[in-house]
Formats: structure tokens, sequence, C-alpha cells
């Protein structure tokens, strides 16, 4: 029977909900710096792995092209072309995946989102660095306790919980939540 899978997944959710609504000061802060790079002809650059890469590119596409409603395009580029990231793991390691996307394409006035359920990826948290030294502000949406990358961003959006599910589950309500305000704000 599937009944008592879900009954958990929904009531460890239903635990989590408050935490993340915990998190609108943060969320808020994001969505005017998004505003304020587009306002100045910037971009936002989002990047992770696995569940996180889909995560990436869904963010990028509901900005980019619509989320509720026809508005103006908006730039955001997930950092997910298997020829760059194969070509980059080949060339300088899997760790620099990101790190060579955010050099060619991050711009001071640029926003970098890294989106890792651990907060430990050693390509995420390389990229934050690189972002920071390039002058874009830096967004973690992390998970657990935020790990080695709460201490590399500038705005920390952990969702505090152990599994990967949830994290995941936390992140998709943060975009959509985003999108929203940003459907609001733009025509």
């Amino acid at each position: 029977m599937v009944k008592p899978y879900l009954e958990r997944s929904l009531g460890e959710l239903a635990e989590l909900l408050p935490k993340i609504a915990g998190l609108s000061p943060q969320v808020q802060r994001f969505c005017e710096a998004l505003q304020t790079c587009w306002n100045n002809g910037g971009k936002m650059l989002v990047a992770g792995n696995g569940g996180s890469a889909a995560d990436a590119m869904h963010f990028a596409e509901e900005l980019t092209v619509r989320f509720q409603k026809n508005r103006r395009a908006l730039a955001a580029l997930a950092l997910c072309d298997p020829t760059v990231i194969t070509c980059a793991a080949n060339d300088f390691g899997y760790e620099s995946i990101f790190t060579r996307q955010v050099e060619a394409f991050g711009k001071l006035g640029d926003v970098f989102v890294g989106i890792t359920t651990s907060g430990n990826s050693q390509n995420v948290l390389r990229a934050f660095a690189t972002a920071r030294s390039q002058g874009l502000l830096t967004v973690g949406m992390l998970g657990k306790d935020g790990g080695k990358a709460k201490d590399l961003v500038d705005i920390d959006l952990t969702i505090p919980h152990s599994l990967t599910s949830r994290v995941q589950e936390g992140h998709k309500i943060l975009i959509h939540t985003i999108c929203e305000w940003v459907d609001s704000k733009y025509s």
C-alpha cells in the first residue's frame, strides 16, 4: 500500500512549511536583488547537480519564458549545457564545471544561484567563490544545515531537513513563490 508513504511525506512537508515560511525575509531580499539585476541589464545564473540541475533548469525557464502569465522575458540561464559540462570535467575536473561557466557568463551585478541539497557539493562551492570574486550576488538554495555553502553566500535559503526529497520540495515551493512575485512585477 502506498497510503502510509504518502501520509508520511505529507506529514513531513507539513512540519517543514512553517520553517519555509520563516525564510520570507531572505526570499524578499532575493526577489528585490533579481529586480535590480534585471533592471540594470543583468542576468541570473543558476546551477546544481542531479535533481538540483533539473530544478535549476526549471527555475531558469520559468523566468525566461513564462510562469503563470505572459510577460517580458527575463535573463536567466541554467548552467547545464552537457557539452560544456563534459568538456570542463574532462579538461579541468568535475569540480570546475560551474566555475568555468560563471567565469564566462557572470558579470558584476549579476546573481548566481547555487542549488545543493547537502550544501557541500564541491562544484557549487567553487562556483560560489568564483561568483563572489567577480562581483555577483550569491544565493544558496541549500538543505540540511546549509553545509559549507552557507558561509559562501550572500542570501541563505536553507531548507532544514535531512531528506533530499523534502529539501527539493522546499526548493520548488521557493522557486514558484519567487516566480509568482516576478509575475506580479513585470508585464
